[in-house]
C-alpha cells in the first residue's frame, strides 16, 4: 500500500492574469486560490475527479506500472488509497482513467491497460461502487489490440455510457442497471479517437472524434468531427468540429478536445489555436458555433480541459509554454447566453511539480513536464472549484489538490 502524507499550505490569492485577453470585450480578473494539498504516494498522471452526493471526493490516475483511486471524506484535506479487493485482479489498468458518479451515488471508475513493451493498449475495464467506495465490482468491457482512451458519463435517467477507441472506430457500451450488465451499442464512428464525451440535460450525447487513435498508432486526418445523438446512442449525426484545430501525427500537443452541456441544452467546447484559448457555444446540437477568445498569451497554449457547474459556470484549464517556462492556468466564467462573453477570472501562471528524465541519462537535469494531456477540474458542492495536478519528481510522486473560489 502506498504511503500517504499531506503537505498543506494556505494561499490568499494567485495574483495576476495568466494571459491578456483581447478583441472580445470581456473583462479579466484574478481567480483566488484558497488551498493546496499535496498527497505523496503513487504517481497520479492525468488525474480525474468526482464528488459523491455524500461529499466524499474521489481522484483517479495512473503511474507507469499501476493505477489507483484515492478518496477524501474531509473536502481534500487528507487522502487515502481505495482498495479494490480480490475480484480486481487482472482488471485494474495502468493508463487512461475516468470517473463518474450517478445521482443515486453509484461511482464508476473506467480504466485502460497499456502494454509499454509494444506501445499498445490492450484492455478496457470498469469498476462500480454502490456504497461510496467501500466495495467495487468489476466488468471487462474490451480486450482488443489498441484499446485506448475510455470515458464514462451518466445520463439524467441514470444510464451509464462508456466510450473508447481501438483504431477501428469509437465504441460505445451502456448500463441501465448500475453497472451489473453492459449492452453493446452501435459504433459512434468507424474511424478516429474518443477525444471526449458529454451528456446533456435531455440525454443528448456529444462525442468529439479526433483523427489520432489507438494510443497514437493510427491517424485518420479526415475524421476530425463532432458526433451527436438524441436517442441514447442508437443513431449519430456527424457535424464539423468547432474551431480550426491542427493535428500532427508526430507532435501530439492536443488529445482531449473537451465538451460540456449547459442546463438549457447548449453545447460548449474548448480548444487552443496557437497561443489562444477559445471556447465555443452551439445552440443547435453542434451544427453551428459561436466562439470567443478566452485567453491570449505569448507562448503556445495546449491540452485544454472544460467543466461546468450545475448553475452553468464554466471552468477551463490549459498548459502554456515549454521546458522551464511551462505553466498551467485555469479560468472561470459564466456560460454566455448572448453574443458577449462576460467577465472572466483567470489564475496566475502556476508551475507543475512534474518532471521527466532521459531513461538512459539519470544524471542529466530534468525537464518540466505536463505529465499528461489535460488537467481535470470539478465544481464542488460548496461552490468552489477543484483542480488536480500530477506530482512526478525524484523526491516524490503523487498529486496536488487545488481549490479556488470565485
Amino acid at each position: 500500500m502506498p504511503r500517504c502524507t499531506q503537505l498543506a499550505r494556505l494561499t490568499i490569492a494567485v495574483a495576476g492574469a495568466a494571459c491578456v485577453s483581447g478583441g472580445s470585450g470581456h473583462g479579466t480578473g484574478s481567480l483566488p486560490l484558497v488551498t493546496q494539498v499535496t498527497t505523496v504516494g503513487t504517481r497520479t498522471r492525468e488525474p480525474m475527479l468526482v464528488q459523491h452526493p455524500n461529499g466524499t471526493l474521489f481522484v483517479a490516475g495512473y503511474a507507469v506500472a499501476s493505477q489507483g483511486v484515492w478518496m477524501s471524506t474531509d473536502l481534500g484535506k487528507r487522502w487515502a488509497p481505495v482498495t479494490f479487493g480480490e475480484n480486481a485482479i487482472g482488471l485494474i489498468g495502468n493508463s487512461d482513467t475516468d470517473l463518474a458518479v450517478a445521482p443515486d451515488g453509484t461511482v464508476y471508475f473506467v480504466s485502460m491497460t497499456y502494454d509499454r513493451s509494444v506501445f499498445e493498449g490492450k484492455q478496457i475495464a470498469i469498476a462500480v461502487s454502490r456504497d461510496a467506495g467501500a466495495s467495487w465490482n468489476w466488468s471487462l468491457l474490451s480486450r482488443n489490440r489498441f484499446d485506448d482512451r475510455p470515458w464514462v458519463k451518466i445520463a439524467p435517467d441514470g444510464t451509464a455510457h462508456v466510450i473508447w477507441n481501438d483504431g477501428r472506430g469509437v465504441h460505445h457500451r451502456i448500463s441501465r442497471d448500475r453497472g451489473v450488465s453492459w449492452l453493446t451499442m452501435p459504433r459512434i464512428s468507424e474511424r478516429g479517437g474518443s477525444s471526449h464525451l458529454a451528456i446533456g440535460p435531455g440525454g443528448q450525447i456529444a462525442v468529439r472524434v479526433a483523427p489520432i487513435s489507438a494510443s497514437g498508432n493510427r491517424n485518420d486526418p479526415g475524421v476530425d468531427s463532432l458526433r451527436v445523438s438524441t436517442d441514447g446512442g442508437t443513431t449519430w449525426r456527424s457535424q464539423a468540429a468547432p474551431g480550426h484545430p491542427v493535428w500532427s501525427g508526430t507532435s501530439l500537443d492536443r488529445w482531449v478536445e473537451p465538451l460540456a452541456w449547459t442546463t438549457d441544452g447548449h453545447l460548449f467546447a474548448a480548444w487552443t489555436e496557437g497561443s489562444d484559448v477559445l471556447i465555443g457555444r452551439s445552440t443547435d446540437l453542434g451544427a453551428t458555433w459561436q466562439s470567443w477568445p478566452l485567453a491570449r498569451g505569448t507562448s503556445k497554449a495546449f491540452y485544454p480541459f472544460l467543466t461546468i457547474s450545475a448553475t452553468n459556470t464554466l471552468a477551463v484549464t490549459w498548459h502554456a509554454g515549454a521546458a522551464d517556462a511551462l505553466r498551467w492556468h485555469v479560468a472561470m466564467l459564466d456560460a454566455p447566453t448572448g453574443t458577449a462573453l462576460g467577465a472572466v477570472r483567470v489564475s496566475g501562471p502556476m508551475p507543475l511539480d512534474a518532471w521527466t528524465w532521459p531513461a538512459d541519462k539519470p544524471d542529466v537535469a530534468p525537464v518540466r513536464s505536463s505529465a499528461g494531456e489535460y488537467l481535470a477540474a470539478l465544481f464542488l458542492q460548496d461552490g468552489g472549484l477543484a483542480v488536480v495536478t500530477p506530482v512526478q519528481s525524484k523526491a516524490q510522486d503523487g498529486f496536488s489538490w487545488w481549490r479556488f473560489v470565485r
